[in-house]
């Protein structure tokens, strides 16, 4: 597909609703507002096209975007790229869509992360610290010793860090808490020395989550579906005849 036909089928998706609701959450006037049903079938038709993923996010349109973020090849990603791609933005929804689809998986991860919890810019260090949560969750190979320092980190500066930053500093956080028992007692602590995280969220009904509640109901959701699966497992054995 053509950058003008997708953009000609984008419009044709678009809602005045979800214009009015993507506006509430941060998003720009340069959006059609689609929803992220008929952003996913989009892909399924372009399927992975990198090229037409730069030529929709020049376009700065909010839905072309968003769209190019799961359209685009990750492994295409250079560290120039995503630095470039990173850039504009000042809309946390495409801050996160660009984290999860591309800079997770381009083969920056770690490099990014630490380069980027560091800057003073509020959407950068946002997408810093939702890769410090992709790692922790992805990541298994990394060390417990990387992430008891960025426990230290977010203790240390996540009331005095901006909005949108300080609510993905949180989300590392707990994400951080899950990756095993160790992580979660320094994790737990952390977040009780923290106490309450103030995330100003607009005009939505988003609420920032407790660290420690969000750990807790994640682990016993991770135990229910593994005692599902496993009694699933037992009911497709078959019986031995007698």
């Amino acid at each position: 597909m053509t950058l003008n036909q997708v953009m000609k089928q984008l419009e044709a998706m678009g809602t005045a609703q979800n214009r009015k609701i993507y506006a509430r959450h941060g998003s720009g006037p340069e959006q059609f507002g689609v929803s992220f049903a008929n952003l996913g079938k989009l892909k399924k038709q372009i399927k992975t096209d990198h090229a037409l993923a730069k030529e929709l996010w020049a376009t700065g349109n909010t839905d072309a975007m968003t769209l190019a973020t799961m359209v685009g090849d990750a492994a295409q990603m250079s560290a120039r790229d995503l630095e470039a791609w990173l850039k504009p933005l000042d809309y946390y929804l495409l801050v996160d869509v660009f984290v999860g689809n591309l800079a997770s998986k381009s083969g920056h991860a770690r490099a990014k992360a630490d380069k980027w919890i560091k800057s003073k810019s509020e959407w950068i260090g946002r997408a810093g610290w939702l890769l410090v949560a992709k790692l922790a969750m992805e990541e298994q190979e990394l060390p417990d010793t990387y992430f008891e320092l960025l426990i230290e980190r977010i203790e240390g500066g996540i009331h005095t860090a901006k909005n949108r930053t300080r609510d993905a500093m949180n989300s590392a956080l707990i994400a951080i808490g899950l990756r095993g028992p160790a992580l979660e007692k320094l994790a737990k602590a952390a977040a009780r020395r923290i106490g309450k995280v103030e995330v100003d969220h607009g005009e939505t009904g988003c609420k920032t989550p407790d660290a420690i509640a969000y750990i807790d109901r994640s682990k016993k959701h991770r135990r229910a579906k593994k005692a599902k699966s496993r009694a699933g497992r037992s009911r497709a054995r078959p019986r031995a005849s007698t």
